[in-house]
């Protein structure tokens, strides 16, 4: 659901001005489900590697069910999934950079990591999401 611009800035402002680790903050990403002007917020959330894992992994799980159709912010998500899935401190943001990545695939930057990850990965449930995402990749 699209939002008017002043009611996305009141509840980024209202994420930001939330203590790191607030569940509130996992909430406020649920709640841009499906608002293109919510993307270029939920590509920061997800490259922020200080930011709570929770906010990160639903920004992930949004990225993936709705990629940018803008091509510069679609590369900038998945260049910022990609960073999630090396963040060698959060194996849960690992897990769901890993699944979001199979609409980005058609960048050779995201297949060869995701194929990286599918065949060596030290997480199991990263290699495992990792092929899920390329084969959803090859299914489109």
């Amino acid at each position: 659901m699209a939002r008017t611009p002043g009611e996305l800035a009141s509840l980024v402002a209202e994420f930001r001005a939330l203590p790191a680790d607030d569940d509130r903050r996992h909430a406020i990403v649920a709640e841009l489900d499906g608002d293109p002007g919510a993307e270029p917020f939920l590509i920061g959330v997800v490259a922020d590697p200080e930011e709570y894992d929770l906010a990160r992994t639903e920004a992930a799980t949004l990225l993936r069910l709705w990629p940018p159709a803008d091509l510069a912010l679609r590369l900038e998500a998945g260049r910022a999934l990609l960073a999630a899935l090396d963040d060698p401190e959060e194996d849960l943001v690992r897990q769901y950079a890993a699944m979001a990545l199979g609409p980005y695939a058609d960048d050779p930057a995201v297949r060869r990591a995701l194929t990286a990850a599918a065949e060596s990965d030290d997480d199991l449930l990263v290699r495992a999401a990792a092929r899920s995402a390329l084969g959803e990749a090859d299914r489109t």
